[in-house]
């Protein structure tokens, strides 16, 4: 049996195994004067969701929110502690940072901009970048860039283990000196011949955002896909490590100063790192809305939508199994069906969009996770993705 497996049954058990505890639910949860209106929990959801997140804070979780809507019923919840030192009641609308969910927002982003002409997505990323992408990645495409299946290798970081990346986490980084680091390697393979999840390709399109709009990435996302929609609490922190607003404080499992392991308090963290491809700071609320209308087709339209949902047919670099990202999104096939959406660790907070390609069946998610960047997923999280969505096929 292997460690997906394996994963996968214990999630499956804890489903159907949940004991009551303090989990907050609507309509007690969205308690008078929170501003958090009540909604009817879905017969097919609440209970097993509730289960999913009783009993936080636990070891690899201290707090959780969680919404689940579309036509077949809505359910939101939240459970876990604000902090461990004072041991009050998660923050209903706390802000998170989402990490790699960015990338659906920057992938809407460029896409919006071919939609205006100002982006081809066949035309190479060097034709725009001519003085960042050398002569070895010359051919790269931006629809590449979006699909991973451009290439390009990582950035050289510090960061080898969780206590390296601890140590440098107020550490700075421009995208230009991310690009030239990862430029400067050898290509991984023939661009669009395989795919390979990294964020350097997003890096490298949010460049081409500024590049063909004479302003910044975070000006355009905010004039294209922040603005039109209401979404008042995404925000990219630029240099700043801190959340701002009310937040549930992320910790991380890690080596302590007296040697010992246990938890810190990762709340405070530079993302400049990941900048397009994973900095934002959001909300359920915020992520909900925004997958909502994305699926709907009001955020990108026609055929420039059905690349954010067409895999490319290719190969992964590593399993050999088919590709499973496209432009700004990943599948699975859960409960039967697929499902469409994108997950993202940054240190101390897991989160997620997930929802049918019709929009019956959506799920957002934050967990405050102990692992967020653990070789498996956070069994709090994966038990919310089973619980809203089904188990895998």
């Amino acid at each position: 049996m292997g460690k997906t497996t394996r994963t996968l049954l214990a999630a499956a058990l804890l489903l159907g195994a949940g004991a009551p505890s303090a989990v907050a639910a609507d309509p007690a949860w969205a308690a008078p004067g929170s501003g958090v209106p009540a909604v009817a929990a879905s017969p097919a959801a609440g209970p097993d969701l509730s289960a999913v997140i009783a009993g936080l804070p636990r070891a690899d979780a201290t707090a959780a929110l969680v919404r689940v809507g579309g036509t077949e019923g809505s359910w939101r919840g939240g459970a876990g502690v604000r902090d461990l030192e004072s041991m009050s009641p998660s923050v209903a609308d706390g802000r998170f940072r989402i990490g790699s969910v960015t990338k659906v927002f920057t992938a809407a982003t460029v896409l919006r901009l071919a939609e205006e002409g100002r982006v081809d997505l066949d035309r190479t990323a060097r034709s725009y970048l001519p003085e960042l992408i050398p002569g070895r990645h010359a051919t790269v495409t931006v629809r590449q860039l979006l699909d991973h299946t451009h290439g390009i290798p990582a950035a050289a970081l510090p960061r080898r283990t969780v206590e390296e990346a601890y140590a440098h986490r107020f550490d700075r980084y421009t995208a230009e000196e991310l690009v030239r680091s990862a430029t400067a390697q050898p290509r991984e393979f023939r661009p669009g011949t395989r795919q390979h999840y990294l964020n350097i390709g997003y890096t490298i399109a949010g460049l081409i955002v500024e590049r063909v709009t004479g302003t910044s990435y975070e000006r355009q996302l905010e004039l294209l896909v922040l603005r039109p929609l209401g979404l008042r609490d995404t925000y990219a922190p630029g240099a700043s490590p801190l959340i701002a607003g009310p937040y549930n404080h992320g910790y991380q499992t890690m080596r302590l100063d007296d040697g010992t392991t246990g938890l810190r308090d990762v709340s405070v963290w530079g993302a400049t790192d990941a900048w397009a491809a994973g900095d934002l700071v959001s909300t359920t609320a915020d992520l909900e809305r925004f997958t909502r209308a994305l699926f709907a087709g009001r955020v990108v339209r026609g055929p420039l939508l059905e690349e954010m949902f067409t895999l490319p047919k290719v190969r992964d670099a590593k399993s050999g199994d088919p590709a499973a990202y496209s432009v700004g999104l990943s599948m699975k096939r859960l409960g039967g069906r697929e499902v469409w959406g994108k997950t993202g660790g940054r240190w101390g907070f897991n989160a997620a969009v997930a929802s049918t390609r019709d929009g019956a069946r959506t799920l957002v998610y934050a967990v405050n996770s102990t692992d967020a960047k653990g070789e498996d997923m956070n069994p709090t999280a994966l038990g919310l993705m089973v619980a809203a969505h089904g188990l895998p096929e």
